[in-house]
């Protein structure tokens, strides 16, 4: 290997040891043109998965974390450490087809234009998964996963932004391809100070693509490069999902739209908590049970609007 790789890898784990593995497995299975570093981020598991990374894969540079710092800051630690031209972010609970990387390391090579380049996501049994989205607006944090977005014009502001209208089966620019798998000039990720660190677990790709295209660069989805992806794996088992979900957000929309817009979701966190509570009436004929998912729902808000 020479001393600087075209590509260095950097991969977030958090208890995901099995996952991990067999990423790491896909990946020294792939025979690349280019000459690469793997470096792995292990952000305080308790499941050894940093023991069995060195002890399988001694190669792989190892930065042991002695808790989770987060997606933005574990990963930020993890390019410090790189050396390779390009930089690719890759989720722990993928494993990347032969040659992907080769093909989104050359489409950055010969397109300058473009910042970043994201593969194909499939399911482990091929199906196409449909990762893309529309960057989000402000009628979308009302319309995103509640009764607004189930009906006309709610529904066709969530389409929007889900690209409902795009089967993900051609390339094309998007504004957010996967962030399973997101490379870019490595350069360029530390001209743009890397991940936003507030945006602890979620929105810091969204934010990432978004500076990327405030300095003029385009962002493509390349249908040929192709990744399996076990979707949501490595956030399923985060027990503050929601309430990180919504903190990420609320500070993504203040930066991206303004300091009002810390009111703006407050109201539309309250109104999606109230939808909640009238669906657990319908959910549970015990009044108990009610009163628990309710109390567990007011809870959960307290967090989330918490300073």
């Amino acid at each position: 290997m020479s001393e600087q790789p075209e590509l260095s890898l950097v991969i977030l784990s958090w208890n995901t040891r099995d996952l991990t593995l067999a990423c790491l497995r896909a990946l020294y299975a792939d025979q690349s043109e280019f000459s690469r570093e793997v470096i792995v981020v292990d952000n305080g598991s308790e499941d050894d998965s940093a023991d069995a990374i060195a002890a399988q894969f001694p190669e792989v540079r190892l930065l042991r974390n002695a808790k989770n710092e987060g997606y933005s800051r574990g990963n930020n630690l993890g390019a410090a450490l790189a050396k390779g031209r390009f930089l690719c972010l890759l989720n722990s609970d993928t494993e990347v087809r032969p040659k992907a990387l080769d093909q989104m390391l050359r489409f950055l090579d010969c397109n300058p234009e473009y910042g970043a380049v994201g593969p194909r996501l499939v399911h482990p049994d091929g199906r196409v998964q449909s990762a893309c989205k529309r960057f989000p607006g402000l009628l979308t944090a009302v319309c995103f996963d509640s009764f607004f977005g189930s009906f006309p014009p709610g529904s066709w502001v969530q389409r929007r932004y889900l690209m409902a209208d795009f089967d993900h089966l051609e390339s094309r620019d998007v504004d957010q391809p996967p962030g399973a798998c997101f490379m870019l000039e490595r350069a360029l990720y530390e001209e743009l100070d890397g991940m936003d660190e507030e945006l602890w677990l979620f929105y810091n790709d969204v934010d990432l693509c978004r500076r990327l295209q405030a300095m003029g660069k385009r962002i493509r989805y390349l249908a040929s490069a192709e990744v399996m992806h076990h979707e949501g794996a490595s956030t399923s088992s985060f027990g503050k999902f929601v309430v990180m979900w919504n903190r990420n957000r609320m500070a993504y929309y203040r930066k991206q739209h303004g300091a009002w817009t810390d009111g703006y979701l407050r109201l539309v966190i309250r109104m999606r908590a109230l939808e909640e509570s009238i669906r657990a009436g319908f959910r549970h004929k015990d009044p108990a049970a009610r009163r628990s998912e309710r109390a567990h729902i007011r809870g959960m808000v307290k967090e989330i609007l918490a300073r």
